[in-house]
């Protein structure tokens, strides 16, 4: 806690000086935050820090194991967190962001050390289709860092399904409003990798290149002829 309070003294004496019109200009004008970032809450990684973003740029969600439980009447702090970035915000990209070294992978990967975490546990529940993609897709016999970091990846995927299942991104997935991003960040190397919707695969991002994208925004609807877009385009 020392440390804490010395940042906080630092920030309020050093930095928020400097800052004081640019945090002044976000309260007269509220947040427009570019992207909702859904992540773990491992305290090594940070989205702001990896992506070199300031205060008013990114609306960030973090939980144990970066997840997204699917769509219930049921409250929750992440379901709250998507419907009120994509519907009051009016975000148009949302990134599940998961990583190398996962406590919560580790958990899955052994759920006797979850006896006296219940919660947890419960919690973990939401990843379990991605545990048996690894158990029942993959070589048997996988060294155990190689297992981990496929069952990581394959958790980033599961959860972008999960998320598909929320009203407000199937409707901006309808209405072509909205993309959808699979990230995975390497702690040991810094490499960024995202997920290519029409591959399947991760890739590192490059900054000559375009990020790949899970899910690209474009109309999609099962009845185009009754679609807005058509009808308004009439």
């Amino acid at each position: 806690m020392d440390n804490i309070f010395q940042g906080i003294t630092a920030f309020q004496d050093k930095v928020f000086p400097g800052q004081q019109a640019m945090y002044q200009r976000l309260v007269r004008d509220g947040q427009q935050p570019k992207a909702l970032i859904i992540a773990c809450a491992d305290s090594r990684v940070s989205p702001e820090h990896i992506t070199q973003a300031g205060p008013g740029e990114l609306f960030v969600c973090r939980n144990a194991g970066n997840i997204v439980p699917p769509f219930s009447q049921a409250t929750g702090g992440v379901s709250s967190a998507i419907e009120y970035a994509i519907v009051a915000l009016g975000v148009r990209d949302v990134v599940v962001c998961g990583h190398s070294d996962c406590g919560a992978m580790k958990g899955l990967m052994n759920p006797e050390a979850l006896s006296a975490m219940p919660n947890v546990a419960a919690w973990l529940r939401h990843s379990h289709a991605a545990e048996r993609i690894v158990c029942e897709a993959y070589p048997e016999g996988m060294d155990p860092k190689s297992r981990h970091r496929a069952l990581a990846l394959e958790n980033v995927l599961v959860q972008l399904s999960n998320l598909r299942t929320h009203p407000s991104v199937a409707a901006g997935l309808a209405k072509g409003q909205l993309r959808l991003h699979g990230w995975f960040f390497e702690i040991e190397t810094g490499v960024l990798l995202a997920c290519d919707g029409e591959s399947g695969r991760f890739l590192p991002i490059d900054e000559a290149e375009a990020i790949p994208v899970a899910q690209a925004s474009a109309v999609r609807v099962a009845a185009p002829e009754y679609s807005a877009a058509r009808i308004a385009a009439e």
